[in-house]
């Protein structure tokens, strides 16, 4: 089960107490306070673990606490300071304060810590209060109490590359052609209903990671369908692959999708929507598709330099595009793509 949101409390661990104690041994006849202090609290930490790629740890269990601290001890004995909790969390999760909407922390690198709750300090035992005119303090402190929280976390999917396109276009499909991910495909929309993550090795040393987001639909920005949810997955990655079904008899069909497409990312986030893009034409192997590719390929390299026709089912032209993304990684969009996208922005 895919879970990218979850409401947590973070219960750090209270401070121990001070110890009021004197010692009382042969021989010390002025022995004097010798209280220790109490132990610090735990903290509640949050790791990022790079083997996570889902919130569902979290869902069933709201409350994390981690452990109080000990009181002190006679002879000047401090208290053990209580463990902390460590909490494990994909890589990519934004953690928010919920009471005040505050984004505390973008853990988005493998093995990154933030402490969400600090535990509280112990208290100070007799012989801290000890002085010229105060030979037998009685006084100590208790401890103080640990951070309390309660935390909105969002996962955002870390990927290099996002196959987004209408429902059927191909898209798990192909992640399952070039990756090692196995999603669930069939012939209806919305088979996909969770973002897919597949690594892609292109040869020894180079390799990126692809995600597959669910089909979107128009008024995806407004909440329809299944993209609002998880185009919000998409906002960390570096290029767009944009699937079309060329497969559709209604030719006037196929670039008011890609259109539609456009307008639902420039509605959902402008910085989505500048993201480079790689347009790819797929089902190469139909008859209908190549036909009706033959006639807007004009039209496809004036919305987008970069332009494939893919087969998934024979893998025709898939290992072209997969050298096209890996130099779209490495050198970012070329002179040619920014000048063909301020003319889709309308800056030109």
């Amino acid at each position: 089960m895919f879970i990218d949101q979850v409401t947590i409390t973070v219960q750090a661990g209270d401070g121990g107490n001070g110890c009021c104690s004197f010692r009382r041994e042969k021989y010390v006849p002025l022995g004097g306070p010798d209280g220790g202090d109490g132990g610090k609290g735990g903290n509640v930490v949050l790791e990022t673990d790079p083997n996570l790629s889902t919130l569902i740890d979290l869902r069933y269990q709201k409350v994390y606490q981690a452990e109080d601290g000990k009181s002190g001890r006679g002879q000047q004995m401090t208290g053990k300071s209580g463990k902390n909790l460590i909490v494990r969390i994909p890589p990519g999760t934004l953690v928010k304060d919920v009471n005040s909407g505050e984004l505390l922390v973008d853990l988005h690198q493998p093995d990154q810590h933030f402490v969400s709750a600090e535990g509280g300090d112990g208290g100070r035992g007799n012989m801290r209060f000890k002085s010229s005119t105060q030979r037998a303090p009685k006084r100590f402190e208790t401890g103080w109490p640990g951070e309390k929280r309660t935390l909105f976390l969002e996962l955002k999917l870390l990927a290099d590359v996002g196959i987004i396109g209408f429902p059927n276009a191909g898209k798990s499909t192909l992640i399952s052609k070039i990756s090692n991910a196995r999603p669930k495909i069939a012939d209806y929309p919305f088979t996909t209903l969770v973002p897919n993550l597949g690594v892609v090795r292109l040869e020894e040393g180079t390799s990126f990671v692809a995600a597959d987001i669910p089909g979107i639909i128009e008024g995806a920005h407004e909440g329809k369908g299944l993209g609002h949810q998880f185009l919000k997955h998409i906002e960390r990655t570096r290029l767009l692959l944009h699937l079309i079904d060329f497969s559709d008899p209604d030719q006037k069909s196929i670039l008011d999708r890609y259109h539609k497409l456009q307008a639902e990312l420039k509605n959902f986030s402008p910085e989505l929507f500048q993201k480079p893009q790689i347009l790819v034409a797929t089902k190469a192997d139909n008859p209908q598709s190549q036909k009706n590719f033959q006639d807007h390929f004009a039209s496809l390299v004036e919305l987008n330099p970069s332009v494939f026709f893919i087969s998934s089912l024979t893998g025709e032209g898939i290992q072209e595009m997969l050298w096209k993304i890996k130099e779209g990684l490495v050198k970012g969009p070329s002179e040619e793509e920014q000048i063909i996208k301020m003319f889709r922005d309308g800056e030109a």
